[in-house]
């Protein structure tokens, strides 16, 4: 592992103590990297809507968890400047839905992050769009860096 994932995951494990929505929607981070991470999720009943479907809001708090992370592995604090979703298909009960982020373009403040979400038989049902913006501060304690 290199110094840039290691410095990534500190941030992520960092920042997920921390984000009780992700948790309390049972969120885990499976993989991070420098502008990467892939989160997963369970579709619990408490998560379906009323055509007995996936929350789309559920699906785009996972793409957006999972895009925060991504965004952060660089030890700057980093928030959304604005997000998009497309929903391609539908997820249900039961499924463990994937979110993969992967950073597109950073330069100076400003990122871009694209981030799908699969279903478990790795069929993509939901593809979301970050873009972000670097604040003050650092993620981890006791550093400071600035954009």
């Amino acid at each position: 592992m290199t110094e840039d994932d290691q410095q990534a995951r500190a941030c992520a494990e960092h920042m997920y103590a921390a984000d009780q929505a992700s948790q309390s929607l049972g969120m885990q981070i499976e993989k991070v990297g420098a502008g990467f991470a892939r989160l997963t999720m369970k579709v619990r009943p408490d998560m379906v809507n009323g055509h007995k479907l996936c929350h789309g809001g559920v699906i785009f708090t996972l793409a957006d968890s999972a895009f925060a992370i991504a965004c952060n592995s660089y030890n700057l604090c980093t928030v959304a400047a604005s997000a998009e979703v497309s929903f391609l298909k539908s997820a249900f009960e039961g499924e463990i839905l994937t979110a993969d982020a992967r950073e597109r373009w950073r330069e100076g403040r400003n990122g871009i992050y694209d981030i799908s979400v699969a279903n478990g038989d790795g069929v993509v049902i939901a593809e979301f769009r970050g873009k972000s913006r670097t604040i003050q501060g650092a993620v981890l304690e006791n550093e400071e860096n600035t954009p």
